[in-house]
């Protein structure tokens, strides 16, 4: 005879989440093209004629993508006005640790002496972050969490073939992070997420040594024809138009990719478009919360704006969302 089955006690849902603080951390060492030409055939000329990058910052051996997470997550939480404390969940969104275990999340939570908070790391690559913010959002909404920190993370140096020029003069080290909390006001929207399984090894990370690798033809051309179809579906699912954004950050690959992805949008003429490529380089899972807490600190973004976020690569995954920012 089996007993009647009673409900599980499940904690009372929120509206949604919201963006608290923004942090980011870029190694000290800079990396520019003149630098580059030292070791592989290119020229300044010519990296920036394909790439729209001037510059990138490069780790040093002795840090790791946990390292750099760290750094971003201590300023996020600083500017949310948190004590390390009340964080109770942790995910980093990588494509670049070296150590299977931990994750880079525990290493973190550990760097920050965080009391036991849930952590664990998201490998979607360049579209990472957008999944860990779903996550997060979904964590918070559904009682999971109280505070969340999500960080994107990279260390493509190690990874990075310097004699191919194809893709050294694309990748960079540097972290992005967010604090997010509940809210009784939606201001994270539904994701809009997936993968094209045809493309799987159009940007792939082998498992030893430096073994990044992109088909970069396959990339661009999917970018141009798929990215402002997904653009609009993101912003269709907020329930809003083009004309309700005031910030564009999609994934930072290629400056040659973002400019003419943004003017297909029909965006306002006073939206912003960010280009954190031009100095910080490609940082994969990194860019978009690089780019806009970088953005944040300069003043360039106002207090409540509404921004696309769309990023897509490794794996080959793509995700988005619409977000408020602080």
């Amino acid at each position: 005879m089996t007993a009647t089955p009673r409900p599980f006690a499940l904690p009372a849902p929120v509206a949604g989440s919201r963006i608290v603080g923004t942090g980011h951390y870029r190694p000290e060492r800079v990396m520019t093209n003149k630098d580059l030409e030292q070791l592989v055939e290119t020229s300044d000329e010519w990296i920036r004629q394909r790439t729209g990058i001037e510059e990138r910052h490069i780790a040093a051996d002795d840090q790791d993508v946990a390292d750099l997470a760290a750094v971003a997550g201590r300023a996020a939480i600083a500017d949310a006005g948190l004590d390390p404390s009340e964080i109770t969940q942790v995910i980093v969104a990588t494509c670049s640790n070296y150590e299977r275990s931990p994750s880079a999340a525990g290493r973190v939570a550990q760097l920050l002496g965080l009391s036991a908070p849930a952590a664990f790391d998201v490998g979607a690559a360049c579209s990472g972050f957008e999944h860990a913010l779903a996550v997060a959002d979904m964590s918070l909404r559904a009682g999971a969490s109280t505070a969340t920190l999500v960080i994107g993370a990279e260390k493509l140096s190690a990874v990075t073939d310097y004699s191919d020029r194809t893709t050294c003069i694309l990748t960079a080290d540097g972290a992005g992070a967010m604090v997010l909390v509940p809210s009784e006001e939606a201001t994270i929207s539904p994701v809009v997420w997936g993968t094209v399984p045809e493309l799987a090894d159009a940007v792939t990370i082998g498992g030893e040594g430096p073994a990044f690798s992109q088909q970069g033809r396959q990339v661009l051309g999917w970018a141009l024809r798929e990215a402002p179809k997904l653009s609009r579906q993101i912003v269709e699912a907020a329930g809003l138009t083009m004309e309700d954004i005031d910030v564009f950050v999609p994934h930072q690959a290629n400056l040659r990719m973002i400019e003419p992805l943004a003017a297909s949008l029909g965006l306002r003429e006073d939206a912003i478009v960010a280009d954190d490529i031009i100095t910080s380089g490609n940082t994969s899972a990194a860019t978009i919360p690089l780019a806009i807490s970088r953005m944040r600190e300069a003043g360039q973004i106002p207090s409540g704006a509404t921004a696309l976020l769309v990023g897509f690569g490794g794996g080959f995954s793509w995700a988005g969302q619409v977000v408020r920012l602080p």
